[in-house]
């Protein structure tokens, strides 16, 4: 027997009602969580702080994360934001010409200048989905952010920020957003030996696990989880593919401003250096003690004192800015020593991939570098921005094509009035901030009116609505989905880069990759972009 169209109607309706009455209570393996109506967007139910791993601490600090399991009649009421992970964040900025009245409110809200608690008890996450019109299944996005300002990447906290609040995409686009915590600084890569690396990276691991398990409850389809981030978030993005290649869980990737070819993660040796300095300035011992008795006493040691000892590590001088310290870690499981030749040889998951870089991502570090007292010129800049990200970008897109992966690349453009840090007389050159470090995030996120205080312009409106547009048709379909969308796939050899934001404008351009390849040598080289991660 067929329905009837208003049978469909009424069909869907009912579903959407008992969604309605459902979704702000979701059974998980975290519990029945009660979310609540969004701040802005009334039909977006929002979960704030669910737990998806125990409390790293004890002998968890520095380990795995240990899924957590909620005892059977768990309720939760997920309406505040949880602590921020522990880090040592960087100080205000005292640059004096930032842009009247937004730029260093814009500045604070990207480098995480809050008044944020933090535990180590973070490992927690959040979620935004919209009551839904008809039974489908939504597409999922996982943000992992960023953490780059000033020599301290993987460091800065991010989920709790304007920047990232899920909201305005789940309404726009109907899909379901998680934004997690993920352990920082020495907490995530903490180099110790006789323990497994790379703690942080295995949360991103759990976190996708959890999504996997959970989301249905959230209207979310667990076989269309995208995952995507920007800079390091980006790079973890990418690494995921490696360390995962045979069980990805994930459909699709979106890396913004950082891949697996972007830096240099540390040696094993550099790492055990790093721990050492630490265990040593807490009275811990060093590397002619017993190695597990060293991990016990740092892990019994108070978060203060090891954010302390931690911030003392003096950081690793590069031909930029100074690299940070606790950093991703060589172990040949999470983090590999050689994804040139990998990446040459296909040993990634075969999953279609989005990959991209602001045009002039240095409009972010110049004031970092202004801080230090670090004078670059206008072409060693040019040079940090080429090797940071335009041809990490270019080379790792390059390898996906050559395996006959789905694949896309583009170019973010927008220098929005609201959203500028300083004007090009601000004495960091001729250029202005122009479409700086993490610039295209608020386009996706929706979110330029709120971490800048002030209206956008209908033009910036439009460039949003568009990438937004954009992200969610490849989280839809993340094989066919930015094709139908009128992007073509990319070739390194065609006019297939797409400039989003050109001009101001939201109608998309496509050029020739070599418009901005051409600098790049022929083997990809991060060292004049050293520091910027």
């Amino acid at each position: 027997m067929q329905f009837s169209f208003l049978q469909a109607v009424a069909a869907a309706s009912l579903f959407a009602s008992a969604f309605a009455s459902s979704a702000s209570q979701v059974k998980t393996t975290s519990g029945s969580i009660i979310g609540h109506q969004a701040s802005n967007r009334t039909s977006v139910t929002e979960f704030l702080g669910i737990r998806y791993g125990q409390a790293p601490i004890g002998d968890l600090r520095f380990a795995p994360p240990k899924r957590y399991l909620a005892p059977a009649g768990t309720v939760f009421t997920a309406s505040e934001w949880s602590a921020d992970c522990p880090s040592n964040r960087p100080p205000v900025s005292s640059f004096p010409n930032f842009t009247e009245p937004s730029g260093l409110r814009v500045w604070k809200n990207f480098a995480a200048q809050n008044s944020n608690p933090s535990s180590e008890d973070c490992l927690k996450l959040n979620i935004w989905t919209k009551t839904p019109n008809t039974s489908a299944k939504k597409p999922v996005f996982i943000w992992f952010h960023g953490g780059r300002t000033s020599c301290i990447g993987f460091t800065i906290p991010g989920p709790h920020s304007p920047f990232y609040n899920g909201q305005y995409l789940a309404d726009t686009e109907d899909v379901v957003v998680v934004t997690p915590n993920y352990r920082l600084g020495i907490f995530g890569f903490s180099g110790a030996p006789g323990i497994q690396q790379n703690a942080a990276l295995l949360d991103h691991r759990s976190i996708v696990e959890w999504v996997r398990d959970n989301i249905a409850g959230f209207g979310g389809d667990p076989s269309r989880i995208v995952i995507f981030g920007q800079s390091a978030g980006g790079s973890s993005v990418d690494y995921y593919s490696f360390a995962w290649k045979n069980d990805p869980i994930v459909s699709g990737l979106i890396s913004h401003s950082g891949t697996s070819l972007s830096f240099n993660p540390n040696t094993k040796d550099y790492a055990q250096t790093l721990w050492y300095n630490v265990s040593q300035t807490i009275g811990c011992g060093g590397p002619s003690d017993d190695a597990t008795a060293v991990l016990a006493c740092v892990q019994a040691a108070d978060t203060s004192v090891v954010l302390a000892a931690a911030a003392k590590v003096p950081a690793l001088p590069t031909i930029a800015l100074f690299q940070a310290t606790f950093h991703p870690t060589i172990d040949n499981v999470t983090v590999f020593d050689n994804y040139e030749q990998l990446s040459d040889a296909g040993a990634f998951a075969k999953i279609p991939f989005l990959a991209g870089n602001a045009n002039f991502e240095s409009g972010w570090y110049k004031i970092s570098a202004w801080g230090a007292k670090i004078n670059l010129s206008e072409d060693q800049w040019d040079l940090f921005n080429q090797r940071a990200f335009t041809c990490p970008n270019a080379y790792s897109t390059k390898y996906r094509v050559q395996e006959a992966v789905p694949t896309w690349r583009y170019r973010y453009h927008g220098d929005w009035d609201n959203l500028r840090l300083y004007n090009g007389t601000a004495g960091l050159g001729p250029r202005g901030s122009g479409a700086y470090h993490g610039s295209d995030i608020s386009m996706v996120f929706g979110t330029g009116q709120d971490i800048s205080g002030l209206q956008n312009t209908v033009a910036e409106n439009a460039t949003s609505k568009y990438m937004m547009g954009a992200w969610a048709a490849f989280a839809r379909d993340s094989k066919k989905g930015l094709t139908k969308y009128g992007w073509p796939a990319y070739k390194p050899t065609e006019k297939t880069l797409v400039e989003l934001g050109y001009q101001n404008s939201a109608t998309p351009k496509f050029v020739l990759p070599s418009t901005y390849d051409s600098p790049c040598p022929a083997v990809n080289d991060p060292l004049p972009g050293q520091g910027a991660f």
